[in-house]
């Protein structure tokens, strides 16, 4: 009697076959939109971007504007395709780690951004573009920024939320925070992880109460004097030399002028 072989699917009919069972089991598409998994996240993915209109959870408003939440989707950076009609956006509990130049610019109607619990460290300048006149809220609370650019803020005056942030309080920190409108219930909360005065008492202190205490730009100030001063004794120094240069030169040319004349008043003679 003749056995017969028995061969077995190759892995990649598997494979195949897997993700044909998968498909099955999947929604249809139009019920992606109101889905916040990682899952759809990554079927939406291209070019490292993702479609607000695919995962994010939209509601429209009693006025017409909209309110988008796109919280807890892992995303790395904003989603394309916000209306322009949006109102509020909700972005926390993501992991952005920066804001690139533009990332709001085409939302003019924007008040509200919650940018909270990322891992903002960075926030380039124009990054909120277009929001000056519209932001009134803006919550950047518990991220890793340790600087606020004043290229970024580019005239923001919304009521920001920093606390919980590990900041690095400086001269910079001194010029950036007026450009804010702090929000009130949030300032004691608002620590120095680290800064320019660490035998002080700096580190562990509210910004506030820091920038009350101590000119934090003062350090800056000094080394700034002791640069043109030192630039000030070099160009006195250079111009003294050129002068005595110059005042030496015309006096072996004066001597020389005279030595000349009295040859010819001896050949006259």
């Amino acid at each position: 009697m003749m056995s017969r072989t028995v061969s077995l699917p190759s892995s990649s009919v598997v494979e195949s076959a897997q993700w044909i069972l998968l498909l099955l089991l999947i929604p249809p598409w139009s019920n992606l939109v109101m889905t916040s998994s990682p899952f759809t996240v990554a079927l939406w993915h291209h070019n490292n971007r993702v479609s607000a209109n695919n995962v994010c959870q939209r509601s429209e408003m009693a006025d017409g504007g909209l309110t988008v939440r796109c919280s807890g989707l892992r995303l790395t950076q904003v989603p394309v395709g916000l209306s322009n009609l949006t109102v509020r956006l909700f972005l926390d509990k993501n992991l952005l780690s920066s804001l690139p130049a533009g990332s709001f610019s085409d939302l003019s109607l924007l008040d509200e951004l919650d940018l909270s619990h990322n891992q903002l460290s960075s926030l380039e300048a124009g990054c909120f573009r277009g929001l000056a006149s519209s932001l009134r809220f803006l919550d950047l609370s518990s991220n890793q920024l340790s600087s606020l650019e004043l290229a970024a803020l580019s005239g923001l005056r919304a009521l920001t939320n920093l606390t919980r942030n590990p900041w690095h309080c400086d001269c910079r920190m001194q010029l950036s925070t007026p450009q804010l409108d702090l929000d009130p219930s949030s300032l004691s909360e608002v620590i120095c992880q680290t800064s320019d005065l660490p035998n002080r008492g700096a580190v562990g202190t509210p910004l506030l109460q820091l920038l009350d205490d101590w000119d934090l730009c003062l350090s800056v100030r000094r080394s700034t004097d002791v640069v043109m001063l030192v630039t000030m004794v070099l160009w006195f120094s250079t111009l003294i030399s050129y002068l005595l240069y110059y005042i030496r030169q015309n006096q072996e040319h004066a001597r020389q002028h005279m030595e000349y004349i009295k040859a010819l008043q001896g050949r006259q003679l």
